[in-house]
């Protein structure tokens, strides 16, 4: 995995409705987006953001004001140990719910690091890096069911306000937060316009590579880098496709793949929506 570097303040240009938060990047709320029914998504409920590894006192503080009942980690063992762990808020309950396994694509994550032009071309070159990306969220839809059941049922009783995070906040996060708007009724639209957001410059995720090259960092390398750290609308619907191949709709996929039964999905509306 490639190394996350704390935003510094003149960096970190959040929206003016949005806290100025400088050491955690992609922190929002979800509340307003809107429901099929004509509801929204209530305001302070539900967040996403990136890890909190980085978060300065003030960003502390800040969180510790949300009045939070449960962090959700999405992060492996190998990305804890590159960025460390989260900074402790009191009071607030952490569930560290791995997504991906450190050994999947240690190699290839390990070439994105350190690897040179002619490497990085070979492995991510004519859209390889694209369908990675594309093909690992099929996967996490597919495999992690028991993961976002354990998420939903959570939020269903008593996790919120709840907080969601993984490296970057826009992957594994960013298809938590996705299933989770699907369970209780959000149009597919806001959800991936929620999703695109991981885009903005002051959200986005920095890379450090190891390599001491010149052209560690150059226009072409970027260029082969960016698909896996872009937000892409493609990405999102791979997941989506996914659950129509696989369960047929969205209702079948949560009551058969994630096992939330129609008063779980209640609930969760009952504690989300308003």
């Amino acid at each position: 995995m490639t190394q996350q570097v704390p935003p510094t303040e003149t960096a970190e240009l959040s929206e003016p409705s949005e806290p100025r938060l400088t050491g955690v990047r992609n922190f929002r709320d979800v509340g307003g987006l809107p429901t099929v029914d004509g509801r929204r998504v209530r305001p302070g409920r539900l967040f996403r953001s990136g890890h909190l590894a980085h978060a300065t006192a003030d960003d502390t503080a800040f969180l510790t004001s949300l009045g939070l009942h449960t962090i959700f980690d999405f992060r492996n063992a190998a990305d804890q140990r590159l960025e460390g762990p989260d900074v402790a808020l009191p009071g607030v309950r952490n569930v560290n719910l791995p997504l991906t396994d450190p050994a999947d694509g240690a190699e290839f994550w390990k070439m994105v690091r350190d690897g040179d032009l002619d490497q990085l071309r070979a492995i991510l070159s004519d859209g390889r890096a694209a369908e990675r990306m594309a093909a690992s969220y099929r996967t996490i839809i597919k495999e992690r069911t028991a993961e976002h059941s354990q998420v939903l049922h959570a939020l269903a009783e008593d996790s919120v306000p709840a907080l969601m995070h993984c490296a970057a906040g826009k992957d594994r996060a960013g298809l938590s937060i996705a299933v989770t708007l699907l369970a209780v009724g959000v149009e597919r639209d806001a959800i991936e316009a929620d999703y695109l957001e991981s885009n903005a410059t002051h959200r986005r995720y920095k890379v450090r590579r190891t390599s001491d090259s010149p052209n560690a960092m150059s226009p072409e390398v970027m260029e082969l880098l960016n698909p896996l750290f872009d937000a892409r609308a493609e990405y999102l619907a791979a997941a989506f496709e996914t659950i129509e191949q696989t369960w047929g709709d969205t209702d079948t996929y949560l009551a058969e793949g994630l096992k939330v039964s129609p008063r779980t999905r209640e609930r969760l509306r009952e504690r989300l929506v308003s």
